[in-house]
């Protein structure tokens, strides 16, 4: 009984084949051409050099994955141990609120392959896949669950500086940016294929967002002082925002997509209104504050609002609804501040000993997670006015150059609204959330049970390690 049709056996026979010629095993490969009956120019040269390597790759592709459903059977049968002699005192642990939970040493996997610094880091929306880009010209993907490395993608010809998961809603992209002045679309459907290079920016390109609320958006930042917004689906260039003065080294949208948040070496902080309609955008709003450059921004989720709003005398927090109420930027000059929608800074977050490069919200909003040249990462209470409440050094060698919290998972999309009153289930990705444009949003009946926050952080730096921190 034939399991294959037959163009599946058809195109099995060709790389056996292909296999076979690569090998320099010419008797074998002609015996098989005999006995298909298959000529050379049913065979030719371009065909051939189609097929080659693919039997490997198949071959390698069926170990990797029987590899992965024996470690999930084995961990299975753990979990559902685990579940039999569960105690009421166990499940208490075991349902403790991830809102509270916060990475410790040691990480749960250390992974190296880069030959050079690690600058940036992006979840996948859905599977347990991570990328990094390196100053080795390469971008990883890794398995965070399993600690594997899954592939090496090569195309940028200098320093990769940003990766990206997100894009159209069910066709998730990852797209990448580099000091070699474009930023790269690539397919993980289709073994990450490139699939569009945009050109256009005079500079390295130093950040990249998916903007949510648009299946097909992108901002990235630039050295050439720009930031520009290009539509993924065609390549094109939509807007340029001109305001800055110098390097503009990071950008962050709002979870509604209207706003944009950016810094860099002019000093400053900018926030940009990009849903008027007008030709020329100009930044609704500049901080002033930081003595040197600003290295990285984040917008507050609105679960951190509560927190937050002791420190601008305010009694009420804000209404979940609003996207941009408060801010968080990170300094050269060893600081963070958090600044209010009016440009005014709220507290100056003193305790890394050296340039900080990486800021990231905790999902439920308590915490300020940050990483340094310092070789840490350090937990922010705002509930307690931006306390340092916990420090990780250990295990990390060399500096600390970016920082990301996986994205949590939407349970009842049907109860998150957006600032508009419409449901967003339409807008976000296959249920999730992504990890950097953090649309956090705002639960319809206030029960924190919409949103799963999933307990996995991932760092990276100058040693070239990437390591995992999960609960």
């Amino acid at each position: 009984m034939n399991l294959l049709t037959n163009r599946q056996a058809e195109e099995l026979h060709k790389s056996i084949i292909a296999y076979l010629a690569a090998n320099k095993l010419t008797a074998a490969e002609a015996s098989l051409r005999t006995e298909l009956k298959l000529e050379e120019n049913g065979f030719d040269t371009a065909t051939a050099e189609k097929y080659k390597g693919l039997l490997e790759k198949k071959w390698t592709s069926v170990v990797r994955l029987q590899k992965k459903i024996m470690d999930l059977e084995s961990r299975n049968a753990t979990l559902q141990s685990e579940l039999d002699n569960a105690t009421p005192a166990s499940l208490s642990m075991r349902n403790k609120d991830p809102s509270s939970w916060l990475p410790k040493a040691p990480p749960r996997y250390t992974l190296e392959s880069h030959r050079s610094t690690i600058n940036c880091i992006s979840f996948h929306p859905i599977f347990s896949s991570l990328a990094t880009g390196s100053d080795d010209y390469t971008i990883k993907i890794w398995d965070w669950d399993t600690g594997e490395l899954e592939r090496t993608i090569k195309g940028h010809t200098r320093a990769v500086l940003d990766v990206e998961y997100g894009g159209p809603r069910g066709n998730t992209l990852l797209a990448s940016c580099s000091s070699d002045l474009t930023i790269k679309l690539w397919d993980p459907a289709s073994d990450y294929k490139n699939i569009r290079t945009l050109p256009g920016h005079d500079h390295s390109v130093s950040a990249l967002r998916f903007i949510p609320g648009s299946a097909n958006l992108l901002v990235s930042a630039s050295r050439d002082q720009t930031l520009k917004i290009w539509d993924v689906s065609t390549g094109f260039c939509l807007r340029t925002l001109n305001g800055h003065t110098a390097w503009v080294r990071d950008v962050f949208p709002s979870f509604d997509g209207r706003y944009l948040l950016s810094a860099g070496d002019d000093m400053t902080a900018r926030l940009w209104d990009i849903s008027s309609t007008g030709n020329q955008i100009e930044s609704k709003l500049t901080m002033l504050g930081h003595e040197h450059y600003i290295e990285c921004c984040a917008i507050a989720p609105p679960a951190s609002y509560k927190h937050i709003a002791p420190l601008a005398g305010l009694k009420r927090p804000p209404p979940t609804s609003s996207s941009v109420e408060y801010m968080a930027t990170a300094s050269r000059d060893k600081t963070i501040r958090l600044w209010d929608a009016r440009g005014t800074c709220l507290k100056t977050l003193i305790g890394h000993d050296n340039w900080i490069r990486a800021l990231v919200f905790h999902p439920g909003g308590k915490y300020l997670l940050s990483a340094a040249d310092d070789k840490t990462v350090r937990c922010w209470d705002l509930s307690q006015e931006g306390k340092c409440v916990k420090v990780i050094g250990e295990p990390h060698e060399r500096f600390v150059t970016s920082l990301q919290w996986a994205p949590s998972i939407l349970r009842n999309v049907e109860h998150v609204e957006s600032n508009n009153g419409t449901a967003t289930a339409g807008q976000l990705q296959d249920g999730e959330v992504s990890n950097k444009t953090t649309p956090y949003g705002a639960p319809k009946d206030g029960t924190p049970g919409d949103v799963q926050i999933r307990c996995v952080v991932a760092t990276g730096g100058v040693d070239c390690k990437l390591r995992i921190f999960t609960n």
